[in-house]
């Protein structure tokens, strides 16, 4: 069930009461409000902000009405809406006629209204109409609208268009106003009917109408003049005016406290009270960014970034929030990897439509921003410092963490948690390359120079800790960065923990961090099941885009370990973030991982290490050269060259190890060089890589490729000559299976 609960006495159906003050944080925006509405920028306002559920801050401001009479600002006054209507009515609207099956986003206009395909209309969809990219004009002709509703929807459907369809974004009243027409076709309902029976109505939404009833016009904050009469209850714009006050694009009236329940309905995935009023899928769709040209993006239905985002401020990320704004002074802005959003309602066009609120939009969405910790990507480690470590309290820990494992500071979680109060740290466990990162070899037990702690090691005689280790320990935690490849280990060490936790009754806590690689690609074939082990631990692909926290759970659950497992989760990472992108400080996961590029390459030229070639170690350029002895730099290079993979080059370059394959023996080769790392298809290169060498030089021993591959059909594959294209294809169903098996698991958004 998800409920809003207001911090106020003020009791509202759908929502629940609480008695919590407004949050210090926000106290900003009093003073951002009153210096608005004393610089004339509008007579009053109601703002109000949600988070996680909860309204964190709501206040009313300055005047409702200043002509003919003032009269206070109320909480629950009603707002003309203006082009809130367009995303909250409308496209909500479209949206539920897609769930229920009745249309798709890509149906063309003319097939539910052909009298519209006239002047090269044809082909112009629902969803350009909801990205304004149908090449409509911004407006057409007030003169269009004299006749009333009819004539007004015939001139419309004879207009011209301005430019191709899907070439151009250009804000578009005329687009919604189309839109709200195909709604009344294929429902044979007027919009108003269907948006209050469908969408208002289902959540709650009491006082949001596109014609306020006559015992509410004393709540509504007037707007502009019409013929030099103030404008109260009827619609301010002209075009919606002229055709009965409903149109697609305006007439919406409603309260901040609506706006809020609608608001939240989004956060939580179309559910609202524990009811579904969209499906997630829908959700998504409504909500997710699309890039429009010339640049800029927009979702169906709202603005995402473009020059209307002034809503969003400037400390919320860009691109990951959506929002809309209303000519009349009203904005909604919602940010779903906070679940914040902003509702800010005025009536800046009263008296005399010289009142402007862009500013103080910016500026409230910088404070909320600032307020909730939107744009700081935090590891888990720094959030549970910054909760003061109350998921530790009274716990006695056993710490499985490497060099990696620091705030970002840089301070050590060993030293975090050896000097957190209440807290007794037991134990200290290292993976593979051992406690500081510096080994390439098997590691023994120590001791911790700083704390005297016991470091017990994972990756020498065992791989997993004792029962005498873990005396005294009643919580693991593991802190340890990932790069995002199979057979990377320290993803099979988590595993192990998860394993020894069971046998031993203990809970885990992951602090978690981002996986460099990002969350989205998943890349590669699944790992054969009959070959399990320390460098294949569990049925993933080479590149399975999770973070440590989603595997753990991936782990505990399918591997049916059912330990107690908690996760604290990165704060404001999505998963379309690389590691350039997270603004954290690069610490070398290992001796030879040294930078990011190294990472992404790593699950498609790691697979070779198996093999008699140097994959750099030894070299200033680990996994992005490859050569030896035998090889002739010049025609590999050559081979590559020729087949054009998305994202990288080859340079010949010759290279002497001083490590590891070929050390002290000069080897031809060749540089790796990333110029994209978007476009960059990691595994395809490393099978190219494969077989190109098989192709240049007979030297080359692929029998122990499949040692890292682990997958029997693509190494037959490679053995026999077939194309990469062809091997990739055979892998390309496990992947899909495997993209449904992790999505319960993930913790993040895209």
């Amino acid at each position: 069930m998800h409920r809003l609960m207001i911090l106020c006495c003020l009791f509202t159906p759908g929502l629940l009461v609480a008695q919590t003050p407004t949050d210090a944080k926000f106290a900003r925006i009093d003073d951002a409000v009153t210096a608005t509405i004393e610089a004339g920028g509008c007579p009053g306002a109601v703002v109000l902000v949600i988070q996680e559920n909860l309204v964190v801050y709501r206040k009313s401001f300055g005047n409702r009405t200043v002509e003919p009479s003032s009269a206070p600002m109320t909480l629950d006054a009603i707002f003309d809406l203006a082009s809130l209507t367009k995303p909250i009515a409308t496209a909500t609207s479209i949206h539920h006629l897609i769930d229920a099956g009745k249309l798709k986003s890509t149906d063309k206009v003319s097939t539910y209204w052909p009298e519209f395909a006239v002047s090269d209309k044809g082909d112009v969809t629902i969803e350009q109409c909801l990205l304004h990219t149908t090449g409509l004009t911004a407006d057409n002709a007030i003169g269009d609208y004299a006749g009333g509703k009819t004539k007004a929807f015939e001139a419309i459907a004879g207009l011209k268009l301005e430019a191709k369809p899907g070439t151009r974004f250009r804000y578009s009243d005329v687009g919604f106003l189309v839109l709200g027409n195909l709604v009344e076709r294929i429902t044979k309902m007027p919009l108003d009917e269907y948006a209050a029976k469908h969408v208002f109505n289902p959540i709650g939404m009491k006082d949001t109408h596109f014609k306020v009833p006559a015992e509410k016009l004393g709540r509504v904050a007037p707007t502009g003049k019409r013929d030099g009469t103030i404008i109260r209850g009827d619609v301010h714009d002209p075009r919606a005016y002229a055709i009965g006050g409903v149109a697609g694009h305006a007439g919406l009236f409603g309260t901040a406290d609506d706006l809020a329940i609608y608001a939240t309905m989004l956060l939580n995935a179309g559910v609202h009270d524990g009811k579904p009023m969209l499906s997630p899928n829908a959700v998504k769709l409504f909500t997710a960014g699309v890039n429009v040209p010339p640049a800029g993006k927009r979702s169906l239905g709202w603005d995402v970034a473009t020059g209307f985002s002034a809503p969003r401020g400037n400390a919320f990320r860009d691109g990951d929030g959506f929002g809309h704004t209303g000519f009349t002074g009203t904005s909604l802005w919602i940010d779903p990897g906070t679940k914040t959003a902003i509702i800010i309602l005025t009536n800046r066009v009263h008296p005399n439509d010289k009142g402007n609120v862009t500013e103080l939009r910016r500026k409230i969405g910088t404070i909320v921003g600032e307020a909730v910790g939107a744009g700081d990507i935090l590891p888990g480690i720094d959030v549970l410092r910054a909760d003061k470590f109350a998921a530790l309290k009274g716990k006695r820990i056993g710490l499985v963490t490497n060099h990696t494992g620091k705030a970002i500071d840089g301070t050590p979680t060993i030293d975090l948690l050896a000097a957190a109060p209440d807290i007794k740290l037991v134990a200290l466990f290292s993976p593979e390359h051992g406690i500081r990162g510096e080994l390439d070899e098997n590691v023994g037990d120590g001791k911790d120079e700083k704390t005297g702690l016991p470091v017990y090691s994972l990756y020498g005689v065992r791989r997993k800790p004792t029962p005498e280790q873990l005396a005294g320990i009643d919580l693991l935690v593991y802190d340890i960065q990932d790069i995002g490849c199979r057979f990377y280990t320290y993803i099979s060490t988590l595993g192990l923990i998860l394993e020894v936790a069971k046998e031993n009754d203990l809970p885990v806590l992951v602090l978690d961090r981002p996986n460099p690689l990002g969350g989205v690609v998943v890349d590669g074939p699944m790992r054969d099941a009959v070959k399990e082990s320390f460098i294949a631990y569990h049925d993933l692909p080479l590149r399975h885009g999770m973070t440590v926290g989603e595997l753990a759970r991936m782990f505990n659950k399918e591997r049916n370990r059912n330990v107690k497992l908690d996760v604290i989760a990165v704060k404001n990472w999505r998963r379309g973030d690389t590691f350039e992108a997270t603004n954290l400080p690069w610490r070398n996961p290992s001796p030879n991982m040294r930078h990011l590029t190294a990472a992404f390459v790593y699950p498609g030229v790691g697979i070779l290490e198996t093999t008699n070639i140097s994959v750099g170690r030894g070299t200033e350029r680990p996994f992005e050269w490859i050569g030896a002895p035998y090889l002739d730099g010049r025609a590999l290079a050559a081979e590559l060259t020729r087949r054009k993979l998305p994202g990288v080059a080859f340079i010949p370059v010759d290279r002497t190890p001083t490590a590891s394959v070929f050390k002290d023996k000069r080897c031809g080769g060749i540089d790796i060089v990333v110029q994209d790392w978007s476009k960059l298809e990691s595994v395809a290169l490393g099978l190219h890589l494969a077989d190109a060498l098989r192709k240049v030089t007979p030297k080359w021993e692929a029998k122990n490729l499949n040692r890292l591959l682990v997958h029997q059909a693509t190494f037959d594959g490679l053995a026999v000559g077939k194309p990469v294209a062809e091997l990739s294809a055979g892998y390309r169903d496990g992947l899909a299976k495997f993209r449904t098996r992790r999505a319960e698991f993930l913790l993040y958004r895209d």
